[in-house]
């Protein structure tokens, strides 16, 4: 047993005479009931979704956006509560738990813990986020693993009754895991629900060499337009902003046309942008 950089219960180090009882009050901070960390030791979501399972006696399923942080998903917030599908009604505080039916092939060993697959994570995070956000969750884990929405929803089939399997489906109809981050996800949405055919994400523009020089957010290849999420990175970072321009000067030689949208756009001010991109080149 590990004391030094990992969670551990409390009970077990004092019995295997790794602690004192005074050392266990004093020099370790409690992260739920008799699991322990070092204070020096930051309580990243990954130790805190150890310090869950350990708390439902190595039994418990770790679940939703905690296992999609697992999976390798990004912008999860260390902060959010841990989610486990372990029979409790009274979780302690900092924890989430779902008294779910699961199948003996819906999670899988990782790190030494109980996590649901890929697929009944996805399963999970689809019906329990409202759509827009559950849209954006399944992007960010499909583009970390390979998500298989066959593999969802012959889940679901089994799962008949259980609750939200429509806004499942209507989320699932709406996953594309070619965007990168929750902004190019409602960028995307936007455009969908103004309209617009579906784009294409991560369009690939050859140089003239033949190999991909360059990756469009999204977009309609046939067109020629692309449409792009420009982060403050891009304005902040010297490197980055001057990347940006010859990566701009490029694609405008080739002809791409590349609506650009930042922070604070309005929705109805990016559609008609490229309402009128598109209608010129439909002409």
């Amino acid at each position: 047993m590990r004391i030094d950089d990992q969670p551990f219960i409390g009970s077990e180090a004092l019995t295997a005479g790794l602690v004192g009882k005074y050392d266990l009050r004093k020099s370790y901070r409690a992260i739920f009931p008799d699991v322990y960390l070092a204070p020096r030791v930051d309580p990243t979501l990954a130790r805190r979704a150890r310090a869950a399972w350990l708390w439902s006696h190595r039994e418990g399923v770790i679940a939703g956006l905690t296992a999609s942080a697992l999976h390798g998903a990004k912008w999860i917030d260390d902060s959010l509560p841990i989610e486990l599908i372990w029979p409790n009604a009274r979780p302690p505080k900092g924890m989430r738990t779902y008294d779910y039916r699961l199948f003996a092939d819906e999670y899988a060993e990782h790190d030494g813990m109980s996590v649901t697959t890929p697929a009944r994570t996805a399963f999970d995070i689809g019906r329990l986020h409202r759509p827009g956000e559950a849209v954006a969750r399944l992007d960010a884990l499909g583009n970390a693993v390979a998500l298989s929405v066959e593999d969802v929803i012959h889940l679901a089939a089994r799962h008949r009754g259980a609750r939200n399997l429509r806004r499942l489906e209507a989320a699932l109809d709406r996953h594309d895991p070619g965007a990168e981050s929750p902004q190019e996800t409602w960028l995307r949405l936007l455009l969908v629900d103004a309209g617009f055919p579906r784009p294409q994400t991560q369009i690939p523009v050859f140089g003239p060499n033949g190999r991909a020089r360059y990756y469009l957010d999204m977009g309609w290849e046939e067109l020629k337009i692309a449409v792009e999420y420009d982060g403050e990175h891009h304005r902040l970072d010297r490197p980055s902003y001057r990347k940006d321009i010859v990566r701009l000067e490029y694609l405008n030689s080739i002809k791409w046309m590349v609506i650009r949208v930042v922070a604070g756009d309005r929705p109805d001010e990016i559609a008609r942008r490229v309402r009128s991109a598109y209608d010129a080149r439909l002409r």
